[in-house]
């Protein structure tokens, strides 16, 4: 089941699982499935994160063009609140976020394209993320967004005191602080 989100350009896609007395199956990506949400996209790299705590953020994260990403990313193990913040500049909802709980019991997974700034919060211990994505990291196209910038105001459900993340993560400006990147 695909849905797209308040922010159309960012959708949730649920594979069907086919269970029986072992347990379940599910294609979690088929490409002529998806063909018609995905325009085309190739995916070129495979990426997976384990958290350990609870309540960890990790994001507000983006490739800046040449090297942007498009992500789909799902939970292998535990859940997270996914996050993504429009950051295209002249787009109708720049600044505007949407999010998704994932996880390894719902099956759902998200598409982030390219122009967003992408996050997530564990939501439980020893969590699995794996995402796909349609260019290679670069180190000297990576940036960032602040996560509690006030002016989006993203809910992520829990008070600010309790979440765990790198000092890298705490560095990044607010969105009005960004140079134009998209």
């Amino acid at each position: 089941m695909i849905e797209r989100l308040a922010i159309p350009d960012v959708w949730t896609y649920t594979p069907k699982r086919f269970g029986d007395a072992r347990g379940w199956f599910s294609e979690t990506f088929n490409a002529g499935v998806l063909g018609e949400m995905l325009g085309g996209l190739t995916f070129v790299q495979d990426n997976q994160a384990f958290t350990q705590a609870q309540y960890t953020l990790r994001g507000m994260h983006f490739q800046a063009p040449p090297k942007a990403q498009d992500k789909f990313v799902r939970v292998l193990r535990g859940s997270v609140l996914d996050v993504a913040v429009d950051i295209r500049r002249g787009s109708p909802t720049l600044g505007r976020w949407v999010s998704a709980v994932l996880s390894a019991e719902n099956g759902a997974q998200i598409f982030v394209p390219k122009g967003f700034a992408h996050g997530y919060l564990t939501l439980e211990p020893d969590t699995e993320v794996f995402y796909k994505v349609t260019d290679y990291w670069s180190r000297e196209n990576e940036g960032g967004i602040a996560w509690d910038d006030p002016a989006i105001g993203v809910d992520w459900g829990v008070a600010a005191g309790s979440v765990n993340m790198a000092d890298r993560d705490r560095q990044f400006p607010r969105l009005a602080d960004l140079a134009p990147v998209f």
